[in-house]
């Protein structure tokens, strides 16, 4: 009883609230990167490739027996998915290039509302008004919408200012008027919209084909094939495929690793407690992303 109730329960709730804390330690280290001249479109495809190495040994060594037959309908599916991917990092990292990974974390809030009616749409979760959760939920969600809305369009009073030691706007890939900011903010919606509808997508495809590592390995190998073209076109400049021994490198590492964790963990909890738990999570980073950025990045924080 006690193993069932920590499979179920407690080691899930762990798992979410550990990636959520390595999400923000990854839009940190990404920020920090840029700020040195990493191209996110170099960042993207190297963090996919290192993932779908990581991933390729463990199906073989975690193997299932008694899996259905894989059909190519389903590889369809996990090549949209890929697709959903790719779309979801470029404005994510662009997003964050324009704004700063706070706001990435205070958008995120989005995700749960937008899964929430997503799920309602795709009949995955029961819309009963007269039960107070889902009264809850449509609160929630609300309050999810209104608040990002806030964050976006208004940046507000400084509250703690930024370091003297922090790069002076003049410096920086993008400057950090309310215009950009406001830009970054909708890349940002954008990125957890696709966040969303990939977490649906996933949950359809886990319940077809049961092995996690499996569907986690074919999303990364196929974000992987299609980031090499669209990142090289996107990114002309040979050069800065060049990698070196900096935070860059140590970015794209980071990121690869947490990459493959991030899908795996993600995939199994949308197998055992579906897309709206999955997605309840996100707004756990936002004072963790606050913190972060103003001690490891020197940035202002924002009242908005």
């Amino acid at each position: 009883m006690a193993w069932k109730y920590c499979y179920k329960d407690a080691l899930p709730f762990s798992a979410m609230v550990a990636v959520e804390c390595i999400n923000v330690g990854l839009n940190i280290l990404f920020k920090a990167a840029t700020l040195k001249g990493l191209s996110y479109y170099v960042f993207i495809f190297y963090s996919y490739a290192i993932a779908t190495l990581v991933l390729l040994p463990l199906p073989f060594i975690f193997r299932r027996t008694e899996l259905p037959t894989f059909k190519l309908s389903l590889l369809y599916r996990i090549f949209l998915l890929g697709v959903i991917g790719v779309l979801a990092q470029i404005c994510g990292y662009r997003g964050i290039a324009y704004s700063s990974p706070t706001l990435a974390s205070a958008i995120s809030n989005l995700t749960p509302a937008f899964t929430f009616i997503l799920a309602i749409i795709f009949r995955m979760e029961i819309l009963a008004l007269r039960s107070s959760i889902t009264q809850a939920k449509i609160m929630g969600t609300i309050a999810s919408i209104s608040g990002a809305m806030v964050v976006v369009f208004y940046k507000g009073p400084t509250i703690i200012s930024a370091s003297p030691e922090s790069p002076s706007p003049s410096l920086l890939p993008l400057d950090s008027s309310q215009t950009n900011w406001i830009i970054g903010g909708l890349l940002l919606a954008a990125e957890y919209l696709l966040f969303s509808i990939s977490f649906i997508v996933q949950t359809q495809v886990i319940k077809t084909y049961p092995s996690e590592l499996i569907v986690v390995f074919l999303n990364n190998l196929c974000g992987t094939i299609i980031s090499a073209p669209v990142c090289l076109l996107a990114e002309g400049n040979l050069s800065a495929w060049r990698l070196r021994p900096d935070i860059a490198l140590v970015a794209i590492l980071y990121s690869g690793f947490a990459s493959a964790l991030f899908t795996v963990v993600h995939i199994w909890g949308l197998h055992l407690k579906g897309p709206v738990y999955v997605s309840n999570f996100k707004p756990l980073s936002i004072a963790i992303a606050a913190a972060m950025t103003v001690i490891f990045l020197g940035d202002a924080l924002y009242l908005g």
